[in-house]
């Protein structure tokens, strides 16, 4: 079963209020993705000029780097309303698609999250939609049933995924603008959580948003979830002031360390090392012998552990480099010889 983590960067239900009231409502106020930024400005400047909608978007990246937050912001800019929201995996049907799209205006914008599991039968209902703005829509069945052709208000459909690599070709040439969002550095996590510890009123010491932000792998959504936490420590523990101290010692209950690694990233290596002696180990086996999804692995910790060079896949599977072993303060192998060339490894 997976567990409930709050270095997770997907999205919680009780934390939306709070993370619309925290997030950018303008292209100037985004923080990070400059070259992504820079080019959509482009377009979107363009497209104005022309008096048309923009071309469909695609944005792509793990999750929690805001791409929920640009779709609210490109919809600002461009003078429209607030994004229909959708979610891949709830558009089961057609029809569930059908009565979005005939709600649209000119120049609305759609936004789906998820969109790699949109169903194959919703995915090329979609295609016509996208290409020439209208569907065509099977009323009733069998041989009474008849094909009825319906015409589009022209909009701007965003999709947004983690995993672009699952989704067909056919679909992803069908988005005039590709963008993927990048990992955030420390400097501008520590901008974005000034920033909300501003709209929260939040006092707080020189180094101590610095150290949040350090420890925040380059996801602003884990940011603002630290220093919320940070912040009801601070509220019930001392005098309501963030320090880098108090900061310190309640990342420590929150049993995040100084790389920004919880309980279940350090859980992942000590299987692959105590275990798989230090891999390579198939991701399938490790997830059997965490008790955990496999999906939770792939999508919420090993892409950090791959980012900070801890794991590295191999065709043989995943494979803990001495780093990891010297994180945990375990004394790494000596170098086997399948391994004995890649220095990444135990060179």
């Amino acid at each position: 079963m997976a567990r409930d983590r709050i270095l997770s960067g997907a999205a919680r239900s009780e934390e939306e209020h709070s993370d619309t009231a925290l997030r950018p409502r303008r292209l100037d106020e985004m923080v990070g993705q400059r070259a992504l930024l820079e080019k959509l400005r482009i377009a979107m400047s363009a497209a104005k000029q022309r008096g048309e909608p923009l071309e469909h978007i695609l944005l792509e990246g793990p999750p929690g780097l805001g791409k929920t937050t640009l779709a609210f912001v490109i919809a600002a800019e461009m003078g429209g309303r607030p994004p229909r929201i959708a979610s891949g995996p709830a558009i089961a049907r057609q029809a569930d698609l059908m009565a979005i799209l005939t709600n649209l205006e000119r120049g609305d914008v759609l936004f789906i999250d998820e969109m790699h599991r949109l169903p194959r039968v919703v995915e090329e209902f979609l295609y016509t939609a996208l290409e020439d703005f209208r569907v065509d829509f099977t009323i009733e069945g069998g041989l009474s049933g008849r094909v009825v052709n319906f015409k589009l208000n022209r909009f701007t459909l965003i999709g947004a995924t983690t995993r672009a690599g699952m989704m067909t070709a056919a679909l992803r040439d069908r988005f005039g603008h590709r963008y993927h969002f990048e990992f955030y550095s420390r400097g501008e996590l520590t901008e974005v959580i000034e920033r909300s510890a501003r709209r929260l009123e939040v006092p707080c010491t020189d180094g101590a948003l610095e150290l949040i932000a350090g420890r925040s792998r380059g996801t602003p959504r884990v940011a603002n979830r630290l220093l919320r936490r940070v912040r009801d420590f601070a509220q019930v523990c001392a005098d309501g002031k963030i320090t880098p101290a108090l900061a310190e010692e309640a990342l420590t209950i929150q049993q995040v360390d100084a790389l920004g690694l919880d309980e279940l990233d350090r859980a992942f290596l000590r299987t692959l090392i105590q275990v798989y002696d230090g891999g390579p180990a198939g991701i399938e086996a490790i997830a059997a012998t965490m008790g955990e999804e496999r999906d939770t692995l792939e999508d919420v910790v090993e892409p950090f552990l791959l980012q900070t060079g801890f794991v590295i896949r191999t065709r043989s599977g995943r494979v803990a480099t001495r780093d990891a072993y010297r994180h945990l303060g375990l004394p790494a192998p000596p170098p086997r010889a399948d391994t004995a060339g890649d220095a990444s490894l135990f060179g």
